[in-house]
């Protein structure tokens, strides 16, 4: 991206995907081992459990906390999906959108983590 006086300028993340898990400590365990996210902050509270948590996938960020999990996907691009689908599949995810090559040029699959979340990952890049 350029700016008007043209230096390039570093994108900035402005939306932030949120999910919510029973123990979010046990899925920050999990979201590493399945998908590769890196792990960036654990906040806990006076008891040690964690209340709310970041983590890292390329540029992208996803924040969750305790609470009952459902809702709404998070989409994550990928560069491999094929081989991210299997790392996925090994750790136990449940693959309920098996890899497919999409009309809109995505190549892309869709799995539920343990607790029911959704997660999309493909290669579309909007």
């Amino acid at each position: 991206m350029t700016r008007e006086d043209g230096m390039t300028a570093t994108p900035r993340n402005t939306f932030y995907p949120l999910v919510k898990y029973r123990d979010p400590a046990k899925a920050m365990d999990w979201l590493e081992q399945a998908f590769g996210f890196v792990p960036l902050a654990a906040h806990k509270d006076d008891d040690g459990r964690v209340v709310h948590a970041e983590m890292r996938y390329d540029t992208g960020i996803v924040m969750f906390g305790a609470g009952e999990p459902g809702g709404p996907g998070v989409y994550v691009a990928v560069d491999d999906p094929d081989a991210h689908h299997d790392r996925a599949r090994e750790a136990g995810a449940e693959i309920f959108r098996g890899l497919s090559d999409q009309s809109y040029g995505s190549r892309d699959y869709a799995a539920r983590d343990p607790e029911g979340n959704e997660w999309y990952f493909g290669t579309y890049r909007p």
